[in-house]
Parts: C-alpha cells; structure tokens; sequence
C-alpha cells in the first residue's frame, strides 16, 4: 500500500484547497493509496514533534509537502529516505523572524506565537538539510510568479531532482489540479 503524509504550509489547515485535491484524487482514483492530512500544530517545534509521531506510528511510504509543510517533507524525506513531492516549498536557509511574535492562522482564524526557541530549532533543521543527498527521492514542483518564495534558488536548491517549473502563477500554485497526475507516477499511486 502506497501511504502519503500531506502536510500543509504555514498557519494554513488540512482544509487547504491543495490537500483537498489531492484527498479527492486519491478517493476517486486510487484502490491502494491512503492519505493522511493532518491538521499541523501552529508552532513549528510542536508540528515538527506531531509529524516525527505520524512517521512513527503511520510509516507513510512518501510526503507532499506545499511551502513551509514542503521543508517539514524535505527534512523527513531525507531523515528516512522516502519519495517527497513539493510545491513551492520553502527550503533552506528558512528565515521565519519576521512571523516572531503573535500571528494567525489564515484557514481557522487562530491566534499564535512564533518565539526565538521556535526560530532556533528551525536553525538546526535548516542546518541538517542545507545540502540535499537522495536527490532522486524529490519531485518539486514551482510557480515563477510565486510572491512569497524564490523560485530560482527553489530551482538551484533541487537542482539534481525531478523539478517542473510552470511560469506565471502564484505561491497558491495556480491550477495544481494539473498536476496530479505528475505526482501520481511519481509516488506511485494506484
């Protein structure tokens, strides 16, 4: 059986409308893939925590991962050597100071803190993958239009890897439903 972790951007929810893609694709079109899309905890060090638990008790075979949930998917692509599908990810060096202090989420309206501790244990994850090893594990998509990531250094970060560049488009990653089936073959869904 083919087990995928989803695992959403920053201050977003498992509501997103990419994981809703993905979620329908794989009920409608697949025998033996399960999805898992969890709700991630809003301070980094407490969602890094929940998805080392999910790994553990889940084993998922690979990981989508879109923005910040695409570095989370890197680290732990790379820390257990499973097939990771990005979109738009952030990759390293993640800088997040400017979210120091109260924020919210976009998708559920809650309130968070991001404080140093947070930023710190960013740092040495940043540290753990400034260097990709098992480029053949990583299919990344990107939208050059992206207003919140650069896409040049995404590129040159993957370089090695299967990478898909669409041009225009937006963080959001406009018209991903295109896409699927790209990552379809890549995971191997069936």
């Amino acid at each position: 059986m083919t087990k995928i972790l989803y695992l959403h951007g920053f201050a977003s929810s498992a509501d997103s409308s990419k994981a809703k893609v993905i979620e329908s694709f794989v009920k409608k079109n697949t025998s033996s893939t399960r999805i898992l899309i969890p709700n991630l905890n809003n301070n980094i060090k407490n969602a890094y925590q929940q998805i080392e638990e999910i790994i553990k008790t889940e084993s998922p075979t690979s990981i989508i991962g879109s923005s910040l949930g695409g570095f989370f998917g890197t680290y732990f692509a790379e820390k257990y050597n499973l097939l990771c599908v990005n979109i738009n990810p952030a990759i390293p060096p993640i800088d997040m100071s400017e979210y120091l202090g109260e924020n919210q989420n976009y998708s559920t309206g809650e309130r968070f803190f991001i404080d140093q501790d947070q930023l710190d244990w960013l740092e040495v994850m940043n540290q753990k993958i400034i260097n990709l090893k098992e480029h053949k594990n990583f299919m990344t998509l990107v939208q050059s239009g992206d207003e919140v990531l650069d896409y040049k250094a995404t590129i040159k970060y993957f370089s090695g890897s299967q990478i898909e560049v669409k041009f225009g488009g937006d963080h959001s990653f406009k018209d991903f439903e295109l896409q699927i089936l790209k990552i379809q073959i890549f995971l191997n869904m069936h």
